[in-house]
């Protein structure tokens, strides 16, 4: 087996990759996916954090717009990003993975409240932390709030996990001629705005000096590959 490169990992993982070919919603065949790729990661060694979207159930900064007060739509959000992690968790398990989910907004009832070192500790002893409700605050997207965990647990790597391959100047779906990256900066991701992460999200990682893998989450073992440091979708660095 090939020896890591990085051997602490937090994955991003939106709402819509846990959709499927459903129009919205939880697929549990795609929730069984995620399990299995990350059981790979973690039979190989990998400690691992994950966030999760809400977009495949609600979006907070959508319902805004449409003219629900903001804060009230991104709590919204918040909850759906919890109902996502509890799938989730459920699904590692009968994976045989050991799981806890751990929610920027507390709810004893129903999940773990956020704390650094308790988080820490959990992946340390070898669990998947799931962190749900984003930052906890309103005005932050999970991007932003991926951006945080990575750093708050000394993650090696931060893996965007998305429908497409990497970083294009264009949206590969609709323009054939669009161009990938392999490579990018951060200052060159947020001059040319490229559709990345937003610019909160990047800055953190920059000034962090945290290194962002840009992935296919439907290839098989895609995960696995960059935790190896193998050439795969778009890496950008400082």
């Amino acid at each position: 087996m090939s020896e890591l490169k990085y051997t602490r990992l937090l994955v991003k993982l939106s709402g819509e990759a846990l959709m499927g070919r459903q129009a919205f919603g939880i697929d549990p065949q795609m929730i069984a996916w995620q399990a299995g790729e990350l059981k790979h990661l973690h039979d190989a060694g990998v400690e691992i954090g994950v966030v999760v979207g809400g977009g495949n159930i609600f979006r907070g900064a959508g319902l805004a717009q449409a003219g629900v007060d903001r804060v009230t739509g991104d709590h919204m959000g918040m909850l759906a990003t919890v109902i996502n992690a509890l799938a989730l968790r459920d699904g590692f398990r009968q994976a045989g993975l050991r799981s806890v989910v751990m929610s920027g907004l507390s709810m004893p009832q129903v999940c773990e409240t956020y704390t650094q070192r308790h988080a820490r500790e959990r992946i340390g002893n070898g669990e998947i932390v799931i962190f749900a409700a984003g930052t906890g605050n309103p005005y932050f997207t999970t991007d932003t709030g991926a951006s945080l965990r990575a750093i708050e647990i000394q993650a090696d790597l931060l893996i965007k996990a998305t429908n497409v391959d990497g970083i294009y100047d264009a949206d590969p779906r609709s323009n054939p001629d669009a161009r990938k990256y392999d490579t990018l900066s951060y200052d060159e991701a947020i001059d040319r705005r490229l559709a990345v992460m937003d610019i909160t999200a990047m800055v953190l990682c920059q000034e962090n000096d945290l290194d962002l893998a840009v992935c296919n989450i439907n290839q098989p073992n895609a995960l696995l590959a960059l935790a190896r440091g193998e050439r795969l979708g778009t890496l950008v660095t400082r």
